[in-house]
C-alpha cells in the first residue's frame, strides 16, 4: 500500500514509519491513523493497455478521484533519439533494434518447438516401421515451419496437425 504525503510525494509504509521513527504506529493502519500521520492512503488503479506498439505505461504518482487518491498512470514512447559520444541514435534505430531482438527470441522459441514435436515423431523414421505419408507430411511442414508467411510471430493455428 502506497500513500501520499502531505507534500505530494508517494511514500510505502516502510518509509513512513522510518521518518516517524519516534512515534507508535499500529501494524493495521486505519482512517485515523492516516489522519493522525496526515497522509492519504493510495488506491490500486488498473494499468492501461499501451495505445500501441513501442509505448509503455509507467506510474505517475497519485491523482485525486472524488474523495480518493488512486495511481496515476501515463503512457510515453519506449525509446527516444539518445547520442553517446556523439554518436546519435535514432528512435526509429532502437525501434528496429528492439524488434529484431523480439524476433530473435520468437524465432528460438519456434525452432525449440519445432524441434521437439520432430523428436517426439523420430520412432516413425526407425527401419522397422513404415512411415505413413501423412506423418511424413507433417515432418515436412513442421520443417518448413520457419518459411511459413508469419515466421518468427506464429499462432496455434499456423502449426501443422499431427496425423
Amino acid at each position: 500500500m502506497e500513500y501520499r504525503m502531505e507534500d505530494g510525494s508517494i511514500k510505502s509504509q516502510g518509509e513512513i514509519r522510518a521518518l516517524n521513527k519516534n512515534v507508535s504506529i499500529p501494524k493495521v493502519w486505519n482512517a485515523d491513523v492516516c489522519a493522525s500521520l496526515n497522509i492519504d492512503p493510495v488506491l490500486e488503479a488498473p494499468k492501461p493497455e499501451p495505445s500501441g506498439a513501442y509505448k509503455q505505461v509507467v506510474r505517475n504518482g497519485a491523482v485525486q478521484d472524488g474523495d480518493n487518491w488512486v495511481q496515476a498512470w501515463v503512457e510515453q514512447d519506449m525509446f527516444a533519439d539518445t547520442t553517446v559520444d556523439g554518436v546519435t541514435t535514432t528512435k526509429a534505430e532502437h525501434e528496429t533494434a528492439y524488434q529484431a531482438r523480439l524476433d530473435a527470441t520468437a524465432a528460438t522459441a519456434v525452432r525449440t518447438k519445432r524441434d521437439g514435436l520432430l523428436a517426439g515423431t523420430d520412432w516413425h523414421g526407425m527401419s522397422d516401421v513404415t512411415m505413413s505419408s501423412d506423418m511424413t507430411t507433417y515432418r515436412q511442414a513442421l520443417r518448413d515451419i520457419t518459411t511459413h508467411s508469419d515466421f518468427p510471430n506464429l499462432s496455434d493455428d499456423d502449426w501443422p496437425t499431427a496425423p
